[in-house]
């Protein structure tokens, strides 16, 4: 199958526009000016030099105008965030502990946005669907020899402002342990609910499932991870899909035996249980509700509440191993969230883990702990089962390096104590 990577993205359609590579015998026919004649008799002064320079200047200008249109989209995003929000004390508070969390994180985040940006290792905005949002990101290890297990990764962002730019970080440091991630982005509300957004999310496993040997990942050992939202997102997605295989047998775009673990990281599971929690929190319950399709859709979105159904119980014995991480200081999701769904998960006869991190907030587990550098805990457990299949590949990501301090501890610290998360 052909794989085509967006270019340059509309705002004002949301479509892509899709610019061909140029072809080698373009690419190695010098220009008119190069072949000038330059010399007394006649003959062609050549600099081809020139040619290589011209190559990397416009590639440069396309990078900073893929740059420009991902900063546009963000700024976008927040501001729909700052809309359905409304502007009050609490909002106004939160925003300036926001302001003052990323100025603080700013040295690691800069150091990001240019390996985003810039690194040969991550191919941007790969076309997986028709939608306006759907694209993901590639994080290709340095290491070509054989293939490589793969992680498709579904970030959070509160249902409304998730990006998949935001999963990065761990695709760096996955991407360092000889893993290809597969970043999937899908769309926010208002652009769509949570049913678009768990659609999105299954097309863009499938896109992975079926085509990602074609970038050198091993399509027998694909994993999938999300974090806050879009680890409830990709529960649902792979709780759908094992309800579809057992009533129907549709396997016609995935399988759930494809996927060989699910890692959750600081997930919701039951929104019943956190309407009221998130509209203390700011994200009301009239918000909360129009994403989630209404109250009488909760049920229908609660991977928790979901398995304990007569029509799911037969799907659940189908679920890959479920493993989940969650601090104990997390106050934007309850860490009881991640307990309830394991020990409901183990219930019904699902094979189901749980890691919990004393001390830790909601985003130390996906930054702060990234941006320490040196052994991330998370990671080399999500890594350690990644690479249990492989005794070789086990011994070679064993002895990664540690991994480059992005941000001095101090402010690490003061990042933390002012966090709004």
């Amino acid at each position: 199958m052909k794989v085509e990577l967006a270019g340059r993205t509309s705002q004002t359609t949301g479509k892509a526009e899709e610019t061909p590579p140029p072809s080698p015998a373009t690419a190695a026919t010098p220009s008119a000016a190069e072949d000038a004649p330059l010399l007394p008799d006649g003959g062609v002064r050549r600099r081809p030099g020139s040619g290589r320079f011209a190559q990397r200047s416009g590639s440069f200008r396309r990078e900073v105008g893929r740059a420009a249109a991902e900063t546009f989209l963000l700024t976008r995003l927040t501001l729909i965030l700052l809309r359905y929000l409304g502007i009050g004390y609490r909002w106004i508070r939160q925003f300036l502990a926001l302001c003052c969390y990323t100025f603080l994180l700013m040295p690691g985040f800069i150091q990001v946005v240019y390996y985003y940006f810039f690194s040969s290792q991550v191919r941007r905005s790969v076309v997986y669907g028709d939608e306006p949002r759907n694209r993901l990101d590639l994080y290709i290890p340095t290491s070509t020899t054989g293939l490589k297990p793969v992680v498709a990764f579904v970030t959070g962002g509160a249902w409304i402002i998730g990006y998949k730019g935001w999963g990065a970080l761990l695709g760096r440091r996955l991407a360092e342990r000889g893993i290809i991630v597969a970043c999937i982005d899908y769309r926010n509300f208002p652009q769509g609910t949570i049913g678009d957004m768990v659609e999105d999310v299954s097309q863009g496993i499938s896109f992975v499932c079926n085509n990602i040997s074609s970038y050198g990942g091993d399509p027998n050992r694909i994993y999938l991870v999300g974090q806050s939202a879009g680890a409830h997102i990709a529960a649902c997605a792979l709780l759908n899909q094992a309800i579809r295989e057992c009533g129907e047998g549709d396997t016609s775009s995935w399988s759930v035996s494809q996927i060989k673990a699910y890692f959750g990281i600081s997930g919701g599971y039951n929104l019943l249980n956190l309407v009221d929690h998130f509209h203390r929190r700011g994200l009301y319950r009239s918000i909360f509700l129009s994403i989630m399709e209404g109250e009488k859709s909760l049920q229908k979105f609660s991977p928790q509440v979901m398995i304990k159904e007569s029509s799911a119980r037969s799907a659940v014995p189908l679920l890959p191993h479920i493993i989940l991480f969650h601090g104990t200081s997390d106050h934007s999701i309850p860490p009881a969230e991640s307990q309830a769904f394991v020990d409901a998960l183990q219930q019904h006869g699902a094979k189901a883990d749980l890691f919990l991190y004393e001390g830790k907030t909601h985003t130390d587990l996906f930054l702060q702990d990234p941006l320490r550098g040196g052994r991330d805990k998370m990671l080399e457990e999500i890594a350690s089962v990644i690479h249990s299949e492989d005794l070789d590949k086990s011994a070679d990501h064993m002895v990664v390096p540690a991994a480059r301090r992005l941000v001095p501890e101090f402010m690490l610290k003061l990042a933390g104590r002012v966090s709004p998360f």
